[in-house]
């Protein structure tokens, strides 16, 4: 089985190579065939929105079936970001030489710190132009200028910058032209294959629910009671859940004066077990896959020699299987969600015409040693600089103070 090399990478980004290198992982619930798994939630539109899963037909197989989406393509693609992020922190070496964009931002006297690795819009995030630097908005900062500037025919300022924008992707959506749109080299995703390939979306049954109180099912407050303790705890509830907890107790007053109502909205007593919730789903079959385009990454120059564009194609590439095995080597998904390899991973480069190639799946330690050689050729070869630069930030104070969770509590 043929390793993958910094040759290998670089031969496959000159005109004409590969298209893509595919890796894909059979998986299986970690607590066995009868196990159910909780796949990603999704909230519909509309009115009468509701949780639910994603549904889609696909090709198993040689039939076509009915899938659920355990973890999408954006999801995947951030699990690889905070792989790369967790080993910057870290300080794993090559990974702390990654160019990268940092935002840093004070609440309470603690300093919050973000990058471009973590950021959902990348190096066009809207915290990174809302920031500052030494007094500067970022936007009128002559680097941030030129890696926004930056375009197909030359990323050169973007792949000194931002590297991660051009591997996962990143869209400038906010600005009047000009406008950066990248899409990422990587794409992946985790299915599910729906052991009852009957089953209606609109009839996924539920799972029960329920919270004890070991002090009392039953907590019954008077409105001072219930906007005496609301005060005490302001300074940490969201606007939206104060008013909801304050203005229910004083209706409730309004209506009969002296009366108690539940203090349900301050964690306070028990709810009975409801069937609420979403259940888990059975699967036959769980794959795991993820495609690393390389006639994506043949579409960007770095104004250098054909030789010097292919170093810094394969510089990406490296970077992309550098936070793939280190994402692939963390099975976390979410609560009820446990999985386990069912066999190892399979990694394939597309020869053309048919043809595709067996590659071994490099792990954490051979995605490092591939990364050293991709990062030391696209300096020798184009003089690409990644020395760890990073682009401090200083966070716009009026965005923290205001920055409010409430969403996450519906």
């Amino acid at each position: 089985m043929t390793t993958i090399t910094g040759d290998l990478l670089r031969s496959a980004c000159l005109a004409g190579g590969p298209s893509v290198i595919v890796s894909a992982t059979e998986l299986a619930p970690a607590g066995g065939p009868q196990a159910s798994v909780a796949p990603a939630k999704f909230v519909t539109s509309g009115a009468g929105s509701h949780a639910t899963y994603a549904y889609e037909r696909r090709f198993i197989d040689g039939e076509p079936a009915r899938v659920v989406i355990l973890d999408s393509k954006q999801s995947q693609l951030n699990r690889a970001e905070a792989a790369l992020h967790q080993a910057i922190l870290d300080g794993v070496d090559p990974l702390t030489r990654v160019p990268r964009v940092q935002v840093t931002y004070v609440r309470d006297g603690v300093s919050e710190v973000y990058t471009d690795l973590t950021l959902p819009h990348r190096a066009y995030d809207g915290h990174i132009r809302a920031g500052t630097v030494d007094g500067t908005p970022v936007t009128q900062t002559d680097a941030y200028r030129a890696a926004r500037n930056a375009t197909p025919g030359n990323a050169r300022a973007l792949l000194e910058f931002s590297p991660i924008t051009l591997v996962y992707g990143g869209w400038d959506a906010t600005r009047r032209s000009r406008q950066g749109r990248w899409r990422s080299a990587l794409v992946g995703e985790i299915i599910g294959v729906l052991a009852d390939q009957a089953m209606e979306p609109r009839n996924q049954p539920l799972r029960g629910g329920a919270r004890v109180d070991p002090v009392a099912m039953q907590v019954q407050l008077g409105a001072d009671s219930i906007i005496a303790i609301a005060d005490a705890q302001r300074g940490e509830l969201s606007a939206k859940l104060y008013d909801k907890i304050v203005d229910g107790a004083k209706a409730a007053d309004k209506k009969k004066a002296g009366s108690v109502t539940s203090g349900s909205t301050l964690g306070l007593g028990g709810i009975p077990p409801t069937l609420e919730q979403l259940a888990g789903v059975a699967c036959t079959r769980i794959v795991r896959t993820h495609v690393l385009s390389l006639a994506t990454l043949r579409q960007l120059r770095f104004g250098s020699t054909p030789a010097g564009d292919a170093a810094c194609r394969a510089l990406l590439a490296a970077l992309a299987l550098n936070g793939l095995a280190r994402s692939n080597a963390e099975l976390c998904l979410r609560a009820n969600c446990d999985l386990v390899e069912a066999g190892p991973t399979s990694v394939t480069i597309d020869r053309r015409a048919g043809d595709h190639e067996a590659l071994a799946a490099p792990d954490i330690a051979a995605a490092n040693e591939l990364l050293r050689d991709a990062i030391a050729a696209a300096e020798r070869d184009a003089g690409i600089s990644w020395k760890g630069q990073v682009f401090e930030v200083t966070g716009n104070p009026d965005v923290i103070a205001l920055a409010d969770d409430a969403a996450d509590e519906e």
